[in-house]
């Protein structure tokens, strides 16, 4: 073994006896007391920082529970105008498209035929009189007469049957008269109700018939504008709960003012409030349904009859209520949950029953109560620990809260 090849160790006093010197050919090289004991060096484990997620308490309020329900907007009055008398159009001064009062000049037939019809029936009706008259006359002469046996019995009889027979005429006269009057004033074809009318079906120079039933031509139709009526089936289910709270022979009656709210396809939430002015009388076995109608008032004219509407009808009393954000809910095998921050900031899974949207936000029927804070969005499971960033339940109020929430976290870097 040559001097290049000797080891020397020494012990450094300086170190504690916690390093040894090493002498490798010549070269002092320091190494850690562990490793002349025969023991390895092992680093430390990092430990990975924990997911954050934001985080709400839920929202508890005062609310009715209600149900929603899908809806067809009705007119409250439909008119088919058909005429009641026949002849050819002489004029149409239909707005189409547009509102009529009631009472309006929309079609005119030819006035000539019933005018000339209805001075027939006045002369009639004069020359009944005129015989009247004469009837009552014979009848006075009769009268004196048959005292003094001028006349036989059986005269006096005629001239008292032929005054009555006379009085009939006139009668039968009279109503013939107002009858061709009738028809007269049937040839202007009026609006019966206020409303919004349709196109015109036929127009001037056209025949048209009249009749009392659907055989009379069809010329346009009208509907009623405000109020209208809103159509709606109750399942079997909700209409249970809704008879916990309300007796089916209070709506419809004098005062009932169930409240109602509908909204529109395009809309958000339910902006037209209404009354249930209507329960039908036997459920659909066909359907599991219950018919139901509401009133709104439709001042502008914006509830056009046919339009789809969302309706949400309360089903119970008011009562605190819990709400939260939809968007933390999920779905697991057709069960929804929710993710609960729990002691120790550990993740829980809750099982809950869901009601209607209410201001934007879900309503929780059964699974949390008041107090609780859960886990609005993250890709985090049941069992793990995170690091909440609290912020509000509700989506309008978090723009404010955030910029709130950023400058704490920055403050804390």
């Amino acid at each position: 073994m040559t001097r290049r090849s000797r080891i020397f160790l020494f012990t450094l006093a300086a170190a504690g006896g916690g390093a040894l010197l090493l002498y490798l050919n010549g070269v002092p090289v320091v190494v850690s007391q562990a490793l002349s004991s025969g023991e390895t060096s092992k680093t430390a484990p990092m430990t990975p920082p924990l997911p954050q997620v934001p985080v709400a308490e839920v929202i508890t309020r005062v609310i009715a529970r209600s149900s929603e329900f899908t809806g067809v907007v009705a007119a409250a009055k439909t008119v088919e105008l058909r005429p009641r008398v026949g002849g050819m159009l002489e004029s149409v001064s239909v707005p189409e498209g547009g509102l009529v009062e009631r009472g309006q000049l929309l079609f005119q037939i030819d006035p000539r035929p019933y005018e000339v019809a209805l001075q027939n029936a006045e002369a009639r009706l004069q020359r009944a009189r005129v015989l009247l008259s004469q009837a009552e006359t014979d009848l006075d002469r009769s009268q004196r007469l048959l005292p003094t046996g001028a006349i036989p019995g059986k005269t006096y009889d005629d001239d008292a049957a032929g005054k009555q027979e006379r009085q009939a005429q006139v009668l039968e006269a009279k109503a013939a008269s107002a009858a061709a009057r009738l028809d007269l004033s049937y040839s202007r074809v009026t609006a019966p109700i206020a409303g919004r009318v349709d196109r015109v079906l036929v127009t001037e120079g056209n025949l048209v018939t009249g009749a009392s039933g659907a055989t009379a031509t069809l010329l346009t139709t009208i509907v009623s504008v405000d109020p209208v009526h809103v159509y709606f089936d109750i399942d079997e289910a909700a209409y249970l709960s809704f008879l916990k709270q309300t007796r089916p022979e209070a709506i419809g009656g004098k005062g009932a003012s169930l409240p109602v709210n509908v909204g529109l396809a395009t809309e958000s939430g339910y902006p037209h409030s209404g009354t249930l002015d209507f329960l039908g009388n036997r459920i659909d076995r066909s359907t599991g349904t219950i018919r139901a109608r509401a009133v709104l008032a439709n001042p502008d004219g914006r509830l056009t009859p046919g339009l789809f509407a969302r309706v949400k009808l309360a089903t119970s009393a008011p009562a605190e209520t819990v709400l939260i954000d939809d968007q933390a809910v999920g779905t697991d095998q057709g069960r929804r949950y929710v993710l609960v921050l729990g002691a120790g900031d550990m993740v829980q899974y809750r099982p809950v029953e869901l009601g209607a949207m209410n201001d934007g936000l879900r309503v929780v029927a059964s699974g949390l109560n008041a107090g609780d804070t859960i886990i609005i969005k993250g890709l985090v499971r049941p069992g793990m620990q995170v690091s909440p960033n609290r912020i509000a339940m509700a989506p309008d109020q978090r723009s404010v809260d955030g910029v709130a929430n950023g400058n704490t976290q920055e403050a804390r870097r």
